[in-house]
């Protein structure tokens, strides 16, 4: 079977500075996967090329198919934007039918199938006693889960999310994670999503792709990918690795931890030398 997404050498320049510079990765059919990265390292322009919102350079196919319109586009790719344009003035429940206007002609009102759709959403998202409430009223947490419900409105069947739990508390983390897993495998939904927290990549989904210097450097399960070393080097970050059930724990390291860690590390290093009579400085 055709991968569901398949890009190659994938290139984007904005002004004087290459953001992406020849990234080629393939995304199946019901798979997650999650892209890290440092800051500035692409994620996001890699996921609004997959949604033909910005100029590139080689080749984005959905389905086999490169160069959809607009509206086509949208019947099958539904995206969560970090930083998501509010309407003034909008009750969540008609901020949240937006994501039917790809299943219906210009102009036309909704129909009792677009307003089921969007309250089953809401429900599942704990959103219905914030039905009437003026989206621009909600707390950031709360308004990050209305523009998801937006999202999963569209019955897409491609997810793009862009750092989806920015400004959700711990608890709401899980329940949206995990409803977005429970959508992929009723609906066979392809997930991409970009992500700052490293154990949350590593537990939810397949794949971790790692994007540096506008190139995916690694690409493979979180134990393969989410190593201390390739952390240490891709984000300057001295962490600690924890192999756990359901996927690995990446704990960041205060200046004495790191300075134990260091010192281990340093230690295995000598006894591997000492222990190899061949073996030099």
């Amino acid at each position: 079977m055709t991968p569901r997404i398949v890009i190659r050498d994938l290139r984007v320049r904005f002004g004087d500075r290459q953001v992406l510079n020849g990234v080629n990765i393939d995304v199946e059919h019901g798979e997650w996967v999650n892209i890290v990265g440092p800051n500035g390292a692409g994620k996001t322009t890699l996921l609004r090329s997959l949604l033909g919102a910005v100029r590139y350079l080689g080749v984005v196919r959905i389905d086999g198919i490169s160069g959809t319109g607009p509206a086509e586009r949208a019947r099958n790719v539904a995206y969560v934007p970090q930083s998501p344009v509010i309407p003034a003035a909008m009750s969540v429940i008609d901020f949240v039918l937006l994501g039917r206007t790809p299943h219906r002609s210009m102009f036309a009102a909704d129909k009792p199938e677009d307003l089921t759709v969007a309250r089953q959403v809401l429900d599942r998202l704990d959103l219905v006693g914030f039905s009437a409430r003026r989206v621009d009223s909600l707390s950031g947490g709360e308004r990050q889960r209305a523009v998801l419900a937006r999202a999963l409105a569209q019955q897409a069947p491609i997810l793009l999310l862009d750092e989806p739990t920015t400004a959700l508390d711990l608890g709401h983390q899980q329940a949206v994670l995990n409803l977005v897993d429970q959508l992929r495998q009723e609906r066979s939904l392809t997930v991409v999503a970009t992500m700052h927290d490293l154990t949350l990549a590593a537990r939810y989904g397949h794949r971790v792709a790692l994007l540096s210097e506008g190139e995916i450097s690694a690409d493979g399960s979180p134990r393969e990918v989410l190593t201390e070393a390739s952390i240490r080097y891709r984000f300057g970050a001295e962490v600690e690795v924890i192999d756990y059930a359901g996927g690995p724990v990446i704990v960041p390291l205060g200046n004495f931890a790191a300075d134990r860690l260091n010192q281990r590390v340093l230690s295995a290093e000598r006894n591997a030398l000492q222990s190899d009579p061949v073996a030099g400085p």
